[in-house]
């Protein structure tokens, strides 16, 4: 293992310096430390490492480990203490990446009940491969010490991987955790594998009853994720099949999924915000799955996903713009403007992968830019007592700017000069 680890292929330089960095401080602390999980299981798949699936566990306090870590490489730790889990932020403009690296104390975990959260007890890092999904995700790599880079694998992930099979680790994994079966399906659909056919018989009824008691929240992650996969329409599409989507609200089985051109804004649009804890492909995601969605469902589903409500006016402005835009096809441009200034511009742009309308295009890359040169001060200066006319006569200039029946100072000045001789 220690040649992927050391593999450019796979992981990037940076990252390879944060593994270096974190193994040396382990040997030196002789505290037992581990790659686990998904990070494991691409590099045995000779694919690309994410970085957010880097994972550090180790027999120990994860949290003291972060302090000491952040003592000897700079930084700032972030503790939660119930779960004896750290996320340390890396220094900035250093030259390790990831930016934050999570640290986490090898578990044991207790489900009081289905779907609930878990109890977690400090334990050793063979009780931790046990307590995870799936064995591709149960492999860890040893970092420090004379055993650097073993793979540990006692529940016979590669086997798994050679296979091309997912497979539970046991019978009542579904019913522990039902979001384990949106990850099967993920990785069906990623890696080309398929459920192992004890694994396929656990995604019955009782399963998806449980996603019924999961959080808002935790539901939405899972389609968040969703939405960063390569061919999102696949998954989605199983998730239907699965009765998932039935099971968490009726609303879904009228999503539609086979349009999604999940594509990164042109710098020529300029900037526009999405939803903080979304990164745009997902927020993207979110707008065409639930374009065609009326108002009413749409509103039930984002109150039941616990959209953030940039979000949700997103969704709902997309479903308004993209059923009108048949009726905007001869409005000037100050009318496509004045419109589309209501809209979030997550919107805006959405609706226009999906049309290619132009106009779309015009309004996020100039006209929403465009201002007359005028201000209230400059109407005052002419004369003008301060009123809610201020506003009309300052839209109006706008316009003429927008349609171009005026292009610099001077003929705006000559137009204010005729708009306000009219008023008199």
């Amino acid at each position: 293992m220690l040649r992927r680890l050391r593999d450019p292929r796979l992981i990037p330089f940076k990252t390879q310096t944060l593994l270096l960095r974190i193994a040396a401080l382990a040997s030196e602390l002789r505290v037992p430390c581990y790659l686990v999980g998904g990070v494991v299981r691409d590099l045995l798949l000779d694919r690309p490492v994410h970085e957010s699936d880097i994972d550090f566990v180790f027999e120990g306090d994860a949290i003291e480990f972060g302090y000491q870590l952040v003592k000897a490489c700079g930084g700032k730790l972030t503790a939660h203490q119930k779960f004896r889990t750290a996320v340390w932020h890396t220094p900035e403009n250093g030259d390790l990446a990831p930016d934050t690296v999570d640290l986490i104390t090898a578990r044991r975990e207790v489900y009081k009940c289905p779907g609930a959260l878990p109890t977690v007890t400090p334990a050793m890092l063979m009780d931790d491969l046990r307590r995870r999904d799936f064995p591709v995700n149960a492999m860890a790599i040893r970092l420090g010490g004379d055993d650097s880079g073993e793979l540990i694998d006692p529940l016979d992930g590669q086997g798994d991987l050679a296979r091309k099979l997912i497979r539970v680790l046991h019978p009542a994994s579904f019913l522990d955790d039902p979001t384990r079966i949106f990850r099967a399906l993920r990785y069906v659909a990623r890696y080309g594998f398929t459920l192992e056919a004890e694994t396929l018989r656990l995604i019955n009824a009782e399963a998806r009853a449980g996603l019924a008691q999961l959080s808002g929240e935790r539901l939405r992650h899972e389609f968040d994720v969703t939405f960063e996969e390569t061919n999102p329409p696949v998954t989605l599409q199983q998730f239907a099949d699965f009765g998932l989507l039935e099971a968490i609200h009726p609303a879904l089985l009228t999503a539609q999924c086979g349009f999604m051109p999940l594509e990164t804004p042109s710098t020529h649009f300029g900037e526009f915000a999405v939803p903080e804890i979304l990164s745009m492909r997902q927020s993207l995601g979110w707008i065409f799955y639930l374009i065609e969605l009326n108002k009413s469902d749409s509103a039930a589903l984002a109150k039941r996903l616990a959209f953030p409500v940039a979000l949700a006016e997103a969704v709902r402005f997309a479903f308004i713009l993209k059923r009108d835009l048949p009726s905007f096809k001869d409005y000037s441009p100050s009318q496509w403007t004045f419109y589309l200034d209501e809209a979030p511009p997550l919107s805006i742009y959405a609706v226009y992968l999906i049309s290619r309308e132009n106009a779309l295009s015009e309004y996020l890359s100039k006209w929403r830019h465009v201002k007359p040169i005028a201000t209230g001060a400059d109407l005052k200066m002419r004369g003008l007592r301060p009123g809610p006319h201020f506003g009309e006569i300052l839209r109006r200039l706008r316009a003429v700017w927008l349609d171009e029946i005026v292009v610099n100072q001077e003929q705006e000045d000559r137009w204010l000069d005729s708009a306000l001789n009219a008023q008199k």
